[in-house]
């Protein structure tokens, strides 16, 4: 999941000197200064907050070429779905105190619609508002409670912009904060202010997200652990520890953190990347992430022995997962501010791709590439429009365990002609009142679940989003 609530404040990334770079809220299509991005409007020095979102979004496809298909394809008949997610803020700051300030977070839930084909049948999926698993209801949840502490080690303050995850409006230049409790690790690492927020930008997973960053989740997308970050004048570096799921994509966590735990380290740097080639006050930011994971998993070259030694009708990576399994990989991500109205990011990410995808997608290597621009040339000063192209791979074991009937939590066509899975995704976003927007996305996916001999497919897609 991602959050688009007071992103028109957020001054991360591409912002104003000496940013809080740690809420996933990217630049929203709103003007600097304006106070209208809501709909109801909120007190900034109010000790609390209670506001609130829904996002809407429509997608169809029609049929496409498909000579097979497995129980986790993607289905080439056509068909549209409908996804809804509503969430509600509350935080308190219990310790007012510019230096030292305390905040408890909680926010409450409701995922209810259906991605197409049931979020399967693609590695970079078309819609991250999707919970993976349909059954769980649209029953409301909590799906972050947390403690946020600052811990000032400057006397200098600076403006941070207010979210829903700290709620002061100032801090000391340099600091640590603390958040610990129920969460989002993309919350707080592989931050974006292009592409990653799935209600004001783009949809897909590997363009808001890295896809190949297995991080800790459970199967909508959260987590209960701890993340400790030092923010300086320039830079910023955090590390994170968190539990994983039981079983992939399951919804159970595992407690036992001295058998099963994802760790992540990222370094943000935050300087223009073009030099003199651009205007001086043209912002950038580059970040490095990595990620190690213990977790119950299984090799996929060893399902895949078994199979060929006679065991079962295909591959089961279940049948051979075991504690003790380690997966890693790292990412790397930045952002450049070309114009007033342009700006451009990258992505690329990598993992070993020997053990199963676990936790958030089946993608082992990716990159992507894109942009957005503002629309203040056509007097839309609060539209958007961006356009970017991802470019999704596995490794050969995998290759080999979906191509011998193998079933992965997203993906298993019964057999696989491999190519790498390429996307194109454009969106125009209006704003049409305060809070209020609409967009009409566009994705063509070019060979869906990494298979030649399927599509391509074009997703259509419309979304309405409210900050409340």
């Amino acid at each position: 999941m991602t959050l688009s609530l007071f992103a028109h404040a957020q001054e991360m990334a591409l912002g104003a000197a000496h940013p809080s770079p740690r809420v996933k809220l990217p630049d929203a299509p709103v003007p600097a200064g304006d106070s209208s991005a809501t709909v109801f409007p909120h007190p900034e020095g109010a000790p609390w907050l209670i506001t609130g979102q829904a996002n809407i979004i429509f997608q169809a496809h029609g049929p496409f070429h498909s000579p097979y298909e497995g129980p986790n394809s993607l289905l080439s008949r056509g068909e549209y779905k409908t996804s809804l997610v509503g969430t509600l803020f509350l935080g308190l700051q219990l310790h007012r105190h510019a230096r030292y300030n305390t905040d408890a977070i909680l926010d409450v839930e409701s995922t209810g619609g259906r991605g197409i084909s049931e979020a399967l049948g693609l590695g970079g999926f078309t819609n991250l508002d999707v919970v993976r698993n349909p059954n769980l209801g649209s029953a409301p949840y909590v799906a972050r409670v947390q403690l946020h502490q600052t811990i000032g080690l400057s006397s200098k303050l600076v403006d941070v912009s207010r979210t829903p995850f700290s709620l002061a409006t100032q801090a000391p230049e340099r600091r640590l904060e603390l958040h610990v409790g129920k969460l989002g690790m993309p919350d707080f690492f592989d931050l974006n202010s292009i592409g990653t927020d799935s209600h004001l930008q783009f949809l897909n997973w590997t363009t808001d997200n890295n896809g190949a960053w297995d991080y800790a989740a459970d199967t909508r997308g959260y987590t209960y652990g701890a993340i400790a970050e030092y923010i300086d004048k320039g830079w910023s570096a955090r590390y994170g520890v968190a539990l994983m799921p039981k079983v992939a994509n399951g919804i159970d966590l595992d407690w036992n953190l001295r058998r099963a735990s994802g760790q992540n380290v990222e370094f943000e740097l935050r300087r223009s990347l073009l030099g003199g080639l651009v205007s001086s006050d043209r912002k950038g930011v580059v970040r490095a992430l990595g990620y190690v994971n213990h977790a119950h998993m299984g090799l996929y070259r060893d399902a895949v022995k078994a199979y060929l030694s006679g065991v079962g009708t295909r591959p089961e990576i279940t049948s051979v997962e075991k504690f003790g399994a380690v997966k890693y990989g790292f990412g790397l991500n930045a952002e450049q501010e070309l114009t007033q109205d342009l700006r451009a990011f990258l992505r690329f990410g990598w993992n070993e791709g020997q053990h199963e995808s676990y936790a958030y997608t089946e993608v082992d290597q990716t990159i992507e590439f894109g942009g957005d621009y503002a629309g203040r040339r056509w007097s839309r000063p609060y539209d958007k429009l961006g356009l970017a192209f991802s470019s999704n791979a596995i490794k050969r074991d995998h290759q080999n365990y979906l191509r011998y009937g193998g079933l992965g939590f997203l993906l298993g066509d019964g057999k696989l002609n491999y190519a790498r899975e390429d996307i194109l995704e454009g969106y125009y976003n209006l704003r049409a009142w305060r809070g209020v927007y609409y967009a009409l996305d566009m994705q063509f996916i070019n060979h869906p679940g990494y298979n030649k001999d399927r599509g391509p497919v074009l997703v259509e897609s419309v979304r309405m989003h409210v900050d409340f």
